[in-house]
C-alpha cells in the first residue's frame, strides 16, 4: 500500500526527479532522494506546509535544481520507475529516513542546513533532518 497517493504520471515524475538529482549516486542515492521527497509530502511542516502531492513537491519553487535542466525532462526508465514505486510504498533508508533536506556541497558537509542538524553523508550528498521541535510530524510518518 502506498504511503502517498501516486498515479502513473506521478511515478514517472518522481522517477525523473530521482535520476536527475542522484543518478551518479547509484540506486541507493536515488532511493534516498525519493525518501526526502516523500517525507516532504507527508510531513506538512517547515518549508513544506501544504504539499500533498508528488507534483507539488517536485515543482515547489526553489526545491530542486534539477527541474531547471533538460535532463529532468527526458523520459523515465523502468529501473527508475521501480525505485520511485519503492519509496511511494514506504521503503525508507538511512540517512534519509526522516530527512527533509539534502544537498551536494563542494567540500565537507556543514553541521546544519536551514538550521537543521546534519545526519550523515551518502557519497556526495549531505542529509539533514529536522529537530522534533521544528517538525515532529516527520517522525510520525512511518
Amino acid at each position: 500500500m502506498a504511503v502517498v497517493k501516486a498515479k502513473p504520471a506521478d511515478i514517472n515524475l518522481l522517477a525523473r526527479l530521482l535520476r536527475a538529482e542522484a543518478e551518479g549516486e547509484g540506486r541507493k542515492g536515488m532511493l534516498l532522494v525519493g525518501n526526502v521527497g516523500i517525507n516532504r509530502v507527508r510531513a506538512n511542516c517547515s518549508d513544506f506546509k501544504g504539499l500533498r502531492t508528488i507534483p507539488q513537491m517536485v515543482y515547489q519553487p526553489h526545491a530542486f535544481e534539477a527541474v531547471q535542466k533538460g535532463y529532468f525532462y527526458q523520459r523515465a526508465r523502468e529501473s527508475e520507475k521501480t525505485l520511485a514505486r519503492r519509496v511511494v510504498k514506504g521503503e525508507s533508508f538511512w540517512p534519509a529516513k526522516y530527512s527533509l533536506w539534502y544537498f551536494r556541497p563542494p567540500a565537507n558537509c556543514p553541521s546544519t542546513w536551514y538550521d537543521q542538524p546534519f545526519v550523515s553523508r551518502y557519497k556526495l550528498h549531505c542529509f539533514y533532518e529536522p529537530t522534533s521541535g521544528t517538525c515532529q510530524n516527520v517522525y510520525n510518518t512511518f
